[in-house]
C-alpha cells in the first residue's frame, strides 16, 4: 500500500518550480582541427563526378581504334639459361671444315691422363631387404660421421666461457670475504666448532625422534595431534640445518 501524504496547510501554498539548469554542452578543443583536416581534402567532383557530363566537340570526334590499349613493343623472348643453350644442329646443306690437322698424339695424351689421375673412389651403400635394394650410406645416420670431425672430442667454447664466469664469480666472492676478514666484520668457523654444532644438531635428533617414536600411533585428542606435528617439523627443520652444514665445508658469521 502506498502512503498518503500528510495533509497540512503548507502544502496548499504554491510551491514554484525549480528549473534545472544545464551545464553548457561539452566542445572538444580539437574541433577546429578536425573541421578543417574533414574539408581539406576535399574538392568539386572528386568522388561522384561531374554532375552533367561534358560533351565533346565536334573537331574532338570518336576515331578509329582511339580506345584501344597501347601495347609496348614487342621484344624477343630469351631463356634465363640462354648462355648454355647447345649450339644448333647443321643443316644438311652445311658443308664441314676440310683440311684441319692436328699434331696431338692421343695415345700418349690418353697414356699420361690415366697414369696421373686418382681413382674414383666407390660409393658407401647399404643393402636393406632380401632382393638387395641400396640405398646411400652417408644420410642414413650408419656410418660414423661426428666422430670425424676436426673439433670432435675437444671442449665446446660455451662450456669454457661459463667455466671462466664461474671462476671469475668465484675470485670476487673471495675478494669480497677477505675484505670483510680484514676489516673483522666476519670471521669462518673453524673444523672443532663445525663438528660440535654438527654433532650438536644430530644429537637433538636423536632425542626428538625418540620421544616421536613413543608417541601414540593414534591421534584422536587436539594436544597429541598437535605435539606429533610440533616434533615432525622440528625435526624437518633440524635436518635441514644438518645438510646445510654438511654440504658446505667453510662457514662465515658476522661478528
Amino acid at each position: 500500500m502506498m502512503m498518503q501524504e500528510e495533509a497540512t496547510i503548507y502544502n496548499l501554498i504554491p510551491v514554484e518550480e525549480e528549473k534545472k539548469v544545464k551545464p553548457p554542452r561539452y566542445t572538444s578543443k580539437f574541433r577546429d582541427n578536425v573541421k578543417d583536416e574533414y574539408t581539406s581534402d576535399r574538392h568539386d567532383h572528386k568522388t561522384m563526378g561531374y554532375a552533367k557530363v561534358p560533351v565533346d566537340t565536334t573537331d574532338n570526334f570518336l576515331k578509329k581504334r582511339s580506345k584501344e590499349p597501347i601495347l609496348p613493343d614487342k621484344l624477343k623472348y630469351t631463356y634465363p639459361d640462354e648462355e648454355r643453350k647447345r649450339p644448333p644442329v647443321p643443316k644438311k646443306d652445311d658443308k664441314p671444315l676440310m683440311g684441319l690437322k692436328t699434331t696431338k698424339n692421343f695415345i700418349t695424351t690418353n697414356a699420361v691422363q690415366n697414369i696421373t689421375s686418382v681413382p674414383r673412389q666407390p660409393q658407401k651403400i647399404f643393402v636393406d631387404t632380401k632382393k638387395g635394394d641400396k640405398h646411400p650410406l652417408d644420410p642414413s645416420g650408419l656410418e660414423p660421421v661426428y666422430t670425424k670431425k676436426k673439433d670432435f672430442g675437444e671442449t665446446p667454447k660455451y662450456l669454457t666461457k661459463r667455466k671462466e664466469e664461474m671462476q671469475r664469480a668465484q675470485e670476487e666472492y673471495n675478494a669480497y670475504v677477505a675484505e670483510h676478514f680484514r676489516r673483522g666484520a666476519m670471521r669462518s668457523l673453524t673444523a672443532e666448532e663445525r663438528e660440535a654444532i654438527l654433532r650438536g644438531l644430530k644429537q637433538n635428533w636423536e632425542e626428538i625422534h625418540d620421544q616421536y617414536q613413543g608417541l601414540s600411533v593414534v591421534t584422536d585428542t587436539a594436544p597429541k595431534k598437535n605435539r606429533k606435528e610440533r616434533m615432525e617439523a622440528e625435526m624437518k627443520q633440524l635436518e635441514r640445518d644438518i645438510e646445510a652444514i654438511e654440504k658446505h665445508k667453510v662457514i662465515y658469521i658476522a661478528n
